[in-house]
């Protein structure tokens, strides 16, 4: 049987290996030798990593995760599908051809599938870096007909496998939204160098520092700022209060560097005391001051600076075993949950470095359902059996199990999951997140309301709210302050 397409195939083929290209010869080759089993774009994600932040990580996590995708396809499947001799290399000169040529299929390329899926997935999450690699992506696999290793159909069908497998992990681990709105802007203080900033540092918070300990940082960044270093042999609440009271008094603000629960704690103190928050993120995941638009140090100096500031919502849980003014009130900038959502984010999170984002929720998932026990708790008057019950502060999107970005940082709503018991809800809920249906599962229950009373009669029970875990009392209030804390913003 005769294919019309291996004519022009073959023509096309011949065109590029009898035409002179200049510049071609001393860089083609190498590009080429340098993609052998992906180890040019394993290069470049390191790069954009080391170089590009949070959004640069990421970017290259969705690029290898794509490459990884097309080559497992173009190796189990298309080339064992089709079996297609290689091009004779008599019209190629021999300074193109290169030392070693491969032996199996000809069809597809898996240099220009994994070229075409790196780039993709990179564009996907980044457009900037996706822009910046992609002349390189095209060069790759160019590279493979100019040497005369691929014809040109191989190459075009090897890059609409890798583009399809970009589509594929994106369908399966949707882009993080952009940054969310940070609510209606706020007057804060004129603070030349950080003069009246008092900045609290956790040295205790996040991984051990590569080159310079932030406390440093923050002070080659605003050298006229305040800056206080707690170890694990002071009290970080009474340095806080230390510091917002002089900030009180010099008409500053308060800054503080650690996690997300140091946050928590410099975000009560500042709402006591009425003082603008400067965030410096210091921890292993800075969920809130990322959502800020704040992914460094030198992010925080120039927002202060900059006198860049907004309102954002605060939550709070209050407990109701004691009545009255001698209720416990905690705020939370980001979650509290009850139940086996803080064991199913530690799991996930520590697998997701090895399989990434979307298998690792799953994973956790099994590892959670199969091991937890259903809570028994009351929601606003009515009798649950639960597993998880979670609750944002403002609304968060989805992706796989568990909520990951907020969209708005200002919509005075709680954003509530529950997934109750019951017979075979482990099973059922697990079927959920494996199709792609977890939402309408109906074992999952989703809403956004302005507050929620929980009653727990069993004791025994914890509570975790922004990485930190405590006891649950026997009567809780979750509500909203609206706007309720002043922080600079990137």
């Amino acid at each position: 049987m005769t294919y019309p397409w291996k004519s022009w195939d073959r023509k096309l083929f011949a065109e590029v290996a009898g035409r002179h290209w200049p510049g071609a010869e001393p860089v083609l080759p190498r590009l080429s030798h340098a993609a052998n089993h992906g180890r040019l774009w394993f290069g470049v994600a390191a790069g954009i990593a080391a170089t590009g932040g949070r959004d640069g990580r990421r970017a290259a996590a969705r690029g290898l995760g794509s490459l990884v995708l097309a080559s497992l396809t173009v190796n189990t499947v298309g080339k064992g599908a089709v079996r297609r001799a290689r091009p004779l290399l008599d019209a190629v000169p021999v300074i193109r051809q290169l030392r070693r040529q491969p032996v199996t299929s000809s069809f597809p390329s898996g240099h220009a599938a994994s070229a075409a899926a790196f780039a993709a997935g990179l564009a996907i999450e980044s457009p900037r870096w996706g822009a910046v690699v992609a002349p390189v992506a095209a060069g790759v696999a160019f590279s493979r007909i100019y040497t005369g290793v691929h014809y040109p159909s191989d190459v075009l069908a090897g890059a609409a496998l890798g583009l399809g497998a970009a589509l594929a992990v994106r369908a399966l681990v949707p882009p993080a939204p952009g940054q969310p709105e940070a609510g209606p802007d706020a007057r804060v203080p004129h603070l030349p160098s950080g003069r009246g900033l008092h900045v609290v540092v956790n040295a205790a918070s996040g991984p051990p520092p590569l080159l310079t300990v932030p406390a440093e940082r923050i002070a080659a960044a605003l050298p006229e700022a305040t800056v206080t270093e707690c170890t694990e042999d002071d009290d970080l609440a009474e340095l806080m209060e230390k510091a917002a009271r002089t900030a009180v008094e010099q008409g500053g603000a308060l800054g503080v560097c650690g996690g997300d629960g140091t946050v928590c704690l410099a975000a009560d103190v500042a709402i006591r005391h009425g003082l603008p928050l400067a965030v410096f993120p210091g921890g292993t995941r800075n969920h809130f001051a990322l959502d800020l638009g704040l992914c460094s140090v030198d992010d925080t100096a120039t927002a202060v600076l900059a006198r860049r500031a907004a309102r954002v919502d605060v939550a709070r849980h209050t407990s109701r075993d004691v009545p009255g003014p001698g209720a416990a009130t905690a705020p939370f900038l980001n979650t509290f949950s009850i139940g086996s959502y803080p064991e199913l984010v530690r799991v996930r999170e520590r697998w997701s470095r090895r399989v990434g984002s979307w298998p690792a929720s799953v994973l956790a998932a099994v590892h959670v359902l199969r091991t937890c026990e259903p809570v028994d708790i009351e929601i606003n008057g009515r009798r649950r059996s639960v597993w998880l019950l979670f609750a944002g502060n403002c609304r968060y999107s989805t992706v796989g199990l568990a909520p990951v970005r907020r969209r708005d940082l200002a919509d005075g709503l709680l954003d509530v999951r529950i997934v109750d018991g019951g017979p075979f809800a482990r099973t059922r809920l697990l079927g959920a997140a494996l199709t792609g249906v977890l939402t309408r599962s109906p074992v999952y229950t989703a809403a956004a309301v302005p507050r929620l009373r929980l009653r727990l009669p069993g004791a025994g029970t914890h509570l975790a709210y922004d990485g930190e875990v405590a006891p649950a009392p026997g009567e809780l209030l979750l509500d909203k302050v609206p706007g309720g804390l002043v922080v600079y913003r990137g």
